[in-house]
This record gives structure tokens, C-alpha cells and sequence, in this order.
């Protein structure tokens, strides 16, 4: 009779492990998809893209479904892979898209006017401040493939770290951000629902 309770409460405690296991997971499954292929947040700093962004960093929403559309125009912010260091994310504007004429101003070649058209499958990228910026103007069109995603939403660092610190303390896993407080809660809804 001992060794029957003793293996029935087992069975309940692998069972909620099991089941929290599997929410977990699934929690990990939606991030991944989301982060990748619907939106993700990235942190930007630095001179190229003043005025429009800050200096000191802002934090920015990307959503990825216009590129693998192709529903990018010139204006547009983007995130890029960078061509000279893969492991570098940089944040632009397109200016021309395939085919297009390009005429830009480098400083580095004086007052001169130059021109580039944009080849096939490629676009043609620009920082607002062209001054500190390295754009296209230094390694020619990038890879239409090389956009992670159009920038649709900015909001300043210390609004957002103060905003993630207060409400959800943030843990980080990879490009994952989990909230760790949204789990707890899914672990509590479903412990209720086990309940009735």
C-alpha cells in the first residue's frame, strides 16, 4: 500500500513537470518564431544616424515580414547585416532600390557629385549623417538579402531599460527575451484550470 501512494505522487509530480515543460517550450517556440520572422526589439547608438536617432541609443522595433515580401521603398529604416562584419547589425536608410540612378555626395572624394546605378537584387544604403556614416558610399550596393527588417517603431533607451526593468525584469536567452513574470503567470492559469 506505501509503495502504491509513494508511486502515485511520483506520477503527479513528473506530471506537472512534464506539463510545465511543455508550456515552457512552447513559450520558447512563440519568442523564436516571433523574434525571427514577425518582429524583434534591437538597441541602436552611435553618429551615423543622426538626427533621426539618438547618439546615446535608442531601442527599436523591426519587423521582419516587408522584406520577405519586398515591400521595402526608399525612406525606408532598415536593419542590415553588415557586408564587412557579419556578426554586426547596422541601421540605415534605403535610398534606391534596383536599377535606380544614384547620385550621392561622398566627402571623402570633395564636393564632387557621384553617381551609381543600383544592380539587380541589390539596394542602396545611407546613414542620415553622412559625415560619420559607413554606407553604401564605401561598400556599394548590399544584398537585398543582407535586410533583417524595417524599422517601424523607436523609443529612447532609458524610457525602454526603465519600462523592462520595473515591470517584467528582463532575462535574456540568446535573441530570446523571455518574461519571466508572463510564465509564472501561464504556470498559475494553468495550475487553476488543473484545479477544476
Amino acid at each position: 500500500m506505501g509503495l502504491l501512494s509513494y508511486i502515485a505522487q511520483w506520477r503527479g509530480i513528473m506530471k506537472e513537470v512534464v506539463d510545465r515543460t511543455a508550456i515552457t517550450v512552447k513559450f520558447l517556440c512563440l519568442l523564436h518564431v516571433t523574434d525571427n520572422y514577425l518582429c524583434s526589439p534591437s538597441h541602436v547608438h552611435g553618429p551615423s544616424m543622426l538626427p533621426t536617432m539618438n547618439l546615446t541609443g535608442d531601442v527599436i522595433l523591426a519587423e521582419h515580414v516587408s522584406p520577405r515580401l519586398g515591400k521595402l521603398g526608399p525612406g525606408d529604416l532598415v536593419l542590415i547585416r553588415s557586408p564587412l562584419n557579419p556578426n554586426r547589425t547596422l541601421t540605415k536608410r534605403i535610398v534606391g532600390l534596383e536599377g535606380d540612378r544614384i547620385t550621392y555626395f561622398d566627402p571623402r572624394h570633395g564636393d564632387l557629385p557621384l553617381n551609381a546605378v543600383v544592380p539587380v537584387g541589390h539596394v542602396w544604403i545611407q546613414g542620415d549623417n553622412i559625415y560619420a556614416s559607413r554606407d553604401s558610399r564605401h561598400f556599394g550596393p548590399i544584398p537585398y538579402g543582407l535586410i533583417e527588417g524595417r524599422v517601424f517603431f523607436r523609443g529612447h533607451e532609458s524610457y525602454a531599460n526603465h519600462f523592462f526593468q520595473y515591470f517584467y525584469g528582463v532575462i535574456r536567452f540568446g535573441h530570446l527575451i523571455v518574461l519571466d513574470r508572463w510564465i509564472i503567470k501561464c504556470v498559475e492559469d494553468n495550475k487553476e484550470l488543473d484545479r477544476v
